[in-house]
């Protein structure tokens, strides 16, 4: 058991023998399999995953990148609420539990511990310390998980992989078979995630998935392939949550419509991936890197607070969120936001600005901005919101 590893290394170690028996060349030929599946245009509504070799394949192709897109969802739901942690976790077509160990990775044990030490749960208007409204079901005996997936081997090799967590919360998780469908019914929990799923299932099945979410969940987080599709996807998803009432708390500052013109560009980020050697060895390609792109969606039940340092009403209409690498020039930062009024604008924060200059330099493809303790750029009518020249809208997304 990987007791003193931070979770992310823990996974990884994890991961290095599983292939450890299998022929590469089996693995190779579950890995192309699993790739043509993975770009198809056409829902199934069985799994994909077929036995021992397949999840294999699966874990060390997709466990790493997954992870990393979740966990950066999860960073993100978490820097929104910052006095929030899920008491309880709910992973929906989970299959091999990267989502688990990425929950881990946000809201630690520890993290849990001094948070049900320092508050109870809050009222429907704000999020406790642990759990939200009411529900903080994870507090005395540490965040309870259950992974639902219709693939028995993956939930075998998952549970397989979490025995090699130090972390209690991923060891006793509960593995479930279940069908990912119309009859579907959750439990009650503060956190549900949905990662990479909607894509194996029917339209009718994808609204129904939501819709039941949105009922079960304090908060709700779904991540899709960073494709013009996947972006759809979400796009969709989050309607039907507003619809049920809850609020988006990430990426989006706002709760209106997106404002990318559909057809013309799509929201996404990225992620960054370490690849082991035997990463690198089932997948192909000689870089110690690869960057995950992924559209993602997180809303909740209670209210979104203002960020930490940012408490009036001003500062909290002055939220957006980075949605293009930033592009960093001689004595300036050009960055194009998604605003809560103003929708997607290009903001340049030169030199004269002081310390917001040097937090531009430092932010990253979708970091909230400004960052939190800092001094929003001033408007001036005749050269824009942060001073320098106004470039216009800005597009969605890097490509």
């Amino acid at each position: 058991m990987n007791a003193t590893l931070p979770t992310a290394e823990a996974l990884r170690a994890a991961l290095a023998g599983l292939l450890d028996g299998l022929p590469p060349r089996q693995a190779a030929q579950a890995v192309e399999r699993l790739i043509a599946n993975y770009r198809g245009a056409t829902p199934t509504d069985a799994p994909v995953l077929r036995d021992r070799s397949d999840v294999a394949a699966y874990a060390a192709y997709r466990m790493p990148a997954t992870f990393e897109a979740v966990r950066a969802a999860l960073e993100a739901l978490a820097d929104t609420v910052p006095a929030w942690v899920p008491g309880s976790h709910v992973d929906v077509g989970g299959g091999t539990g990267a989502a688990v160990w990425a929950a881990e990775a946000v809201w630690p044990e520890e993290v849990r511990t001094d948070a049900a030490r320092a508050d109870g749960p809050g009222d429907a208007d704000g999020p406790g310390e642990t759990g939200a409204a009411g529900a903080g079901s994870g507090r005395e005996g540490g965040r309870t998980t259950t992974v639902l997936d219709w693939a028995e081997p993956a939930l075998a090799l998952g549970r397989e992989l979490a025995a090699a967590s130090g972390a209690r919360a991923v060891r006793a998780a509960d593995w479930r078979r279940t069908r990912i469908g119309t009859a579907l019914k959750l439990p009650e929990s503060d956190l549900v995630t949905v990662s990479y799923v909607l894509k194996e299932l029917t339209e009718r099945d994808r609204a129904v998935l939501v819709e039941e979410t949105a009922r079960a969940a304090q908060a709700v987080v779904i991540v899709e392939p960073g494709t013009p599709d996947g972006y759809l996807r979400i796009i969709e998803a989050r309607d039907r949550l507003i619809a049920a009432g809850l609020r988006i708390a990430a990426p989006c500052p706002h709760g209106g419509a997106c404002p990318i013109e559909r057809g013309t560009d799509w929201c996404h980020f990225a992620a960054r991936v370490s690849r082991s050697s035997l990463h690198r060895q089932v997948k192909g390609g000689s870089l110690p890197y690869e960057d995950e792109k992924f559209s993602y969606v997180a809303a909740v039940r209670f209210g979104t607070p203002p960020l930490p340092g940012r408490t009036d009403d001003a500062a909290r209409a002055d939220r957006a969120r980075v949605v293009r690498k930033p592009q960093i020039r001689k004595g300036q930062v050009l960055l194009d936001l998604c605003t809560e009024d103003d929708g997607l604008r290009r903001e340049t924060v030169t030199k004269r600005h002081g310390p917001l200059y040097r937090a531009a330099r430092d932010t990253e493809w979708g970091d909230t901005w400004p960052p939190p303790h800092t001094t929003g750029p001033v408007a001036d009518p005749a050269t824009g919101p942060s001073g320098g020249p106004s470039t216009g809208p800005a597009a969605g997304s890097e490509a």
